[in-house]
């Protein structure tokens, strides 16, 4: 059986190029998030999506993730969520003010690369990626994503962290 093709067992260790299919997924769309609200819109969306999906009965079909729509700045536009074995067929309110919608992680072509670390390296990890894919000769897009293989806790390290990185390429 194969892997899922957002997800493979062993990290991504060097620059890597793959077709991907797209996947339903289950988000929290958020428009102009400064990078110090990031942690919490995680943690709400977090705490309200699995409910709704048990609720749907779609069961998650890989680890969480971030998609951002927009070339990052001050803020970000992005979608927080995962993927789910079957698509949602409607919105579902949750605590916050925040809406679960359905989306879907895009298909398409992909550089990707995985950062094994704290995500206080994330930034760092995204900019060799960019550096690799254009000395590769791609045209890096967007949108791009963190999946972040590794589920983050209290008792994780963070220095044992995984996050893939899936930056699409035009």
């Amino acid at each position: 059986m194969s892997e899922p093709s957002y997800l493979r067992e062993d990290p991504f260790s060097e620059l890597t190029v793959l077709e991907v299919p797209a996947c339903p997924a289950a988000v929290v769309e958020a428009r102009d998030v400064s990078w110090e609200d990031l942690p919490r819109l995680f943690d709400h969306t977090f705490s309200g999506l699995f409910p709704v999906l048990t609720e749907a009965g779609a069961e998650p079909a890989g680890p969480a993730f971030a998609l951002y729509t927009r070339q990052p700045s001050e803020t970000v536009d992005l979608q927080v969520g995962i993927a789910i074995s079957k698509g949602l067929t409607r919105a579902e309110p949750i605590a916050h003010g925040l809406l679960v919608i359905p989306s879907e992680l895009p298909a398409g072509s992909m550089a990707v690369r995985s950062h094994i670390g704290g995500y206080d390296g994330l930034e760092q990890a995204w900019a060799q990626l960019l550096e690799a894919a254009i000395e590769a000769g791609h045209h890096p897009g967007l949108p791009f994503i963190e999946l972040y293989v590794t589920e983050p806790g209290a008792e994780a390290d963070p220095a044992s962290l995984r996050t893939d990185l899936f930056l699409t390429l035009d």
